[in-house]
């Protein structure tokens, strides 16, 4: 049996790791609240319909999608269902292979994306304000926004 030594970077690892993840939850909580509020969805099918309008076409396979968003099959599955009883997407069949669903946005989805949009990048910026004010995660915010 091997045991993996403790190492000072590995410690620094998670403390870093914590942080994000600490700054995650607060932005998604946020997040997750205006768009419910404002819009009625949401963040995954928010993150859904944005997938869906910039894909080609506005359509994905299912576990493209499944993979964009970062959910499995079963719960994207759930997922396009809600979309689809908002009339935001429908599902389609692959025309070269019968196995193979879409999901594919409407005009309405696009439409709730586009209203939405506004609304998530707003909160967004305050949420990453308001967790970059706290001396717990200034560094974290800081870091990730000079980033890019």
């Amino acid at each position: 049996m091997t045991t993996t030594s403790y190492t000072p970077a590995a410690a620094s690892d998670q403390a870093m790791w914590g942080k994000v993840l600490a700054l995650h939850a607060h932005v998604e909580r946020r997040l997750t609240q205006a768009l419910q509020r404002k819009h009625g969805i949401g963040l995954s099918e928010f993150r859904a319909l944005e997938c869906l309008v910039h894909a080609k076409a506005g359509e994905l396979r299912m576990q493209e999608l499944a993979d964009k968003v970062g959910l499995g099959q079963s719960s994207v599955t759930r997922l396009v269902g809600r979309l689809f009883a908002a009339g935001f997407a429908f599902r389609d069949l692959c025309p070269g292979d019968k196995r193979g669903v879409y999901a594919v946005i409407t005009d309405e989805g696009k439409e709730r994306y586009a209203d939405a949009r506004g609304t998530y990048s707003e909160v967004l910026s305050a949420a990453l304000n308001t967790a970059g004010a706290t001396p717990e995660l200034a560094g974290t915010v800081q870091a990730l926004r000079s980033a890019h």
